[in-house]
């Protein structure tokens, strides 16, 4: 399989991407999780089955893979990680492609989307976060007493101050514990784990208030949204506000949570093959 690896100059920052799969086949470019994350996990657990595609697999800047910038929260804004998607595009070639994101990735997918909307084939996101203020609460709930502060940072930093985040969303996240050590296992492969460091600087910038609910209605494409049914982060209110508001389609893989490709393969499979089908007949005119 054609492979290249590379790190890609974008504004500020400098990307690692891995482009991967037949040149003429339809491009998707993987937007991972986070913020923090890496896209490593999804290729190493999904790459197989993406085989007929041409994929472009990249870290977000300053995190995973890529080079590590200044501890400056003006470089983790949305607004830079979407800038970074169009400049990737156009340093790799690539006329229209379809945006596979997940979680905190559905936030920089869909506002590319909305301002990029002849770049954009389709849209599948998985276990989307478009509303964090929801998220604290669903956070609070699992682990805390009572009602949370009425201000989501300020709830989320006591809640933090007990619990590391990584731990409070694992609960949320992942319905079973060898979902967990199987998804940490492929990690600890890449000797990846999640950088708290980008985590804060988002916070700082007001991540926790964020809600991206009322920009779903500006949205030109009508996304593929997959979510697992025990996907306590995303299920049912953010999956079901981003199919509500940007006319979508909604399947849920029961039993899943944040990651169904571990907890139930073979539906969570049916269901983003059906997106992508779908996505491009209607992309060729077919």
């Amino acid at each position: 399989m054609r492979e290249e690896i590379q790190l890609v100059p974008v504004g500020e920052a400098e990307l690692y991407v891995e482009d991967v799969g037949p040149l003429d086949a339809p491009t998707l470019v993987v937007v991972h999780g986070g913020p923090g994350g890496s896209s490593y996990p999804v290729r190493a657990l999904l790459g197989e089955e993406l085989a007929d595609y041409r994929v472009i697999y990249f870290d977000q800047r300053g995190t995973g893979r890529s080079p590590r910038l200044p501890e400056d929260p003006r470089l983790f804004t949305v607004d830079a990680l979407v800038g970074d998607l169009e400049d990737l595009r156009h340093a790799l070639g690539v006329e229209r492609w379809t945006l596979l994101a997940q979680g905190f990735g559905a936030v920089i997918a869909l506002e590319y989307a909305r301002r990029s909307a002849g770049a954009v084939a389709g849209l599948v996101l998985v276990g989307p976060w478009v509303h964090f203020p929801w998220l604290v609460r669903k956070l609070w709930q699992s682990w805390a007493e009572g009602a949370p502060p009425e201000d989501p940072e300020e709830a989320v930093a006591e809640l933090f101050a007990q619990v590391p985040p990584r731990r409070a969303l694992d609960r949320l996240m992942f319905p079973t514990a060898h979902g967990r050590m199987h998804y940490e296992w492929v990690e600890d492969g890449a000797l990846l784990g999640p950088d708290e460091t980008v985590l804060g600087l988002f916070a700082y910038n007001g991540l926790w208030r964020f809600d991206y609910t009322p920009y779903l209605l500006e949205l030109g494409h009508r996304p593929y949204v997959i979510v697992g049914g025990a996907d306590g982060t995303s299920y049912p209110e953010q999956a079901e506000a981003v199919v509500d508001l940007a006319g979508g389609e909604l399947a849920v893989i029961e039993g899943a949570g944040h990651h169904p490709w571990i907890d139930a393969a073979e539906p969570f499979l049916a269901e983003l093959y059906r997106a992508l089908d779908a996505i491009h007949a209607y992309s060729d005119g077919s």
